[in-house]
């Protein structure tokens, strides 16, 4: 058998000291996240995450860095995950288009609100990732490559 994550790319995005997480319907009840999903065949990891926030909360993102890259592993879903978080800015926000299927809504929260909510977050890396943004780390995209 091969072993392989899964990789995934998500958004922390910023906005009045508040971040925007998504609640959405899983396996273990509805819980949050930041805009965040799989990778697609042949997708850049920054056409991927544009994508995901657009799906998910109906908004334009620009990303602008990447804040890390994070490995997880799932033991309810025996799943590894690879995840590449990245901040941004929204250009745009579309209130009329409809949201992801199990998607319920995207919310704006504090990172106290985000920190008091920890057992809704579908993962660790939700809260790991805004402390790391928090912290001011910050990468250049352009350590990314990306060949067709």
């Amino acid at each position: 058998m091969i072993w392989k994550p899964h990789v995934t790319v998500a958004a922390v995005i910023e906005q009045d000291g508040k971040f925007l997480l998504v609640e959405e319907h899983t396996s273990q009840g509805l819980l949050f996240n930041q805009p965040a999903g799989h990778l697609e065949p042949d997708e850049s990891l920054i056409a991927g995450v544009a994508r995901e926030v657009q799906e998910e909360s109906a908004r334009e993102f620009e990303p602008q860095y990447l804040i890390g890259i994070y490995r997880w592993h799932s033991q309810a879903a025996d799943t590894t995950y690879l995840r590449f978080a990245f901040a941004g800015r929204v250009i745009a926000h579309y209130p009329e288009r409809p949201l992801d299927e199990g998607i319920v809504r995207a919310v704006w929260m504090s990172p106290d609100e985000i920190r008091a909510t920890q057992t809704r977050h579908r993962s660790p890396l939700i809260l790991r990732c805004v402390e790391d943004y928090l912290a001011g780390k910050r990468y250049p995209l352009e350590i990314l490559t990306h060949y067709d």
